[in-house]
């Protein structure tokens, strides 16, 4: 994984002890009731990574871009949070 996808990582596990790893969240991404059970991660991912960053980490991890933007709304509706890839 390149360097500013692994600054990613950081960013989603920096204030928690439970850390994920690029596969855990791909696999959050993916799963609507698995990302619910690390809502601060994924509001990390959503909301503090940059939108371009957080396409390039789909597209890395075999995420279509429009099931991302849909996982987006769909965790925005649950958490009612508002993110960029919701739009």
């Amino acid at each position: 994984m390149s360097n500013h996808l692994a600054s990613v990582l950081t960013t989603v596990n920096a204030p928690y002890s439970v850390q994920l790893d690029d596969a855990a969240l791909a696999n959050c991404l993916a799963d609507l009731d698995l990302a619910k059970q690390h809502p601060g991660h994924i509001s990390a991912f959503l909301g503090e990574v940059p939108p371009s960053l957080q396409v390039e980490f789909a597209v890395v991890h075999h995420i279509p871009v429009p099931d991302l933007k849909t996982f987006a709304a769909a965790f925005s509706a649950w958490s009612g949070e508002s993110y960029p890839l919701a739009a």
